[in-house]
């Protein structure tokens, strides 16, 4: 059974890697922004990646597990947005595949105010299961998937609003841009996964965690006008060859749920060209409630140590920053 506990912030910042480009952060509280000894002061100034002045200020919000609230002036982008975190046993060792669907809209409404786009890297309930009530509250359109697509139609949402997508494209919202990347979602030990399948039509509307398949897994990257480009996964796999070029600032980089995949970390970081910025994340018990510090299982502890060093052993120049709920990074 995982023991759950809050991860030792000391430790990491002996442990994680160093690096040049500066990041600021405020909010709730500041990220650790690490270095071979001490931490980069948290109000350092922010990393810029073009000469031009940013006309708009652009602030990223992690929201738990591969969760981002992006906000581009008054233009609100979502990520992965999981906030109900409901219990299914997973991290008391009596995982229930039978658990029901909870939406939690009291904690939902009180974060989310608006937003314009959400984007889905794969339909597993810890990634999809708030993504029907936050774009029926707020009138936001949905990308993700063909299963994506029809799990939205099954919950309700007007195909109008809904944007299949498949890896390849680049949509241009004016303040920024998103490229779509054809991923793939991590193995477990077993060198499978939870709750394999796609959607080819709309099911009935899901009950149970079970209804909501990895349905294919995508990665995005936004690219901010004036700004940095920012690389956003929701599982730890990948196919390098579909990263060729990309070339992002900053890598929100899914830490490993086990060793199955080969070479994770060497790959993704020559993939992505050494990214000036690593942003691990889904490496929280994401059935805890959403308060600083993140609370970690120990099993996560050992695999979130294991990515920071690999980064550290790989991507020296990286700067790595171990992000809290809430806070709004500056890049």
């Amino acid at each position: 059974m995982p023991e759950n506990r809050s991860y030792d912030r000391r430790r990491f910042l002996r442990d994680a890697a160093v690096g040049t480009a500066a990041v600021s952060a405020v909010g709730l509280g500041a990220g650790a922004l690490a270095g071979p000894a001490q931490a980069a002061p948290a109000t350092a100034a922010p990393l810029t990646t073009t000469g031009a002045r940013r006309s708009r200020p652009v602030s990223f919000r992690w929201w738990g597990t591969s969760g981002w609230r992006i906000d581009i002036g008054d233009r609100t982008v979502l990520v992965d947005p999981y906030l109900s975190r409901f219990d299914t046993g997973l991290f008391t060792g009596k995982f229930d595949q039978d658990t029901p669907l909870e939406v939690n809209t009291e904690i939902i409404d009180s974060l989310v105010d608006r937003a314009e786009n959400i984007f889905v890297t794969h339909t597993h309930w810890d990634h999809f299961n708030d993504v029907p009530h936050i774009a029926g509250r707020t009138g936001a359109r949905v990308f993700g998937t063909l299963t994506a697509y029809h799990l939205g139609l099954a919950y309700g949402l007007p195909s109008g609003k809904l944007a299949p997508v498949k890896g390849g494209e680049v949509l241009d919202f004016g303040d920024y841009t998103v490229e779509v990347i054809s991923s793939l979602h991590s193995r477990n030990a077993s060198w499978s996964m939870a709750f394999p399948g796609v959607r080819l039509t709309p099911p009935p509307k899901p009950q149970t965690i079970a209804d909501l398949p990895e349905g294919d897994t995508l990665a995005y990257q936004i690219r901010i006008a004036d700004g940095p480009a920012v690389f956003f996964m929701g599982a730890s796999d990948l196919n390098e060859r579909n990263l060729a070029g990309l070339a992002p600032d900053v890598a929100m980089v899914a830490s490993a749920a086990t060793t199955s995949t080969a070479d994770y970390v060497p790959r993704l970081m020559a993939a992505l060209d050494y990214p000036k910025v690593v942003v691990p994340v889904h490496w929280d018990n994401f059935e805890t409630r959403l308060t600083n510090p993140p609370t970690v299982a120990e099993s996560d502890r050992k695999r979130l140590d294991d990515l920071i060093a690999a980064v550290r052993k790989v991507s020296p120049r990286s700067r790595v920053v171990l992000p809290e709920y809430h806070t709004a990074y500056h890049f």
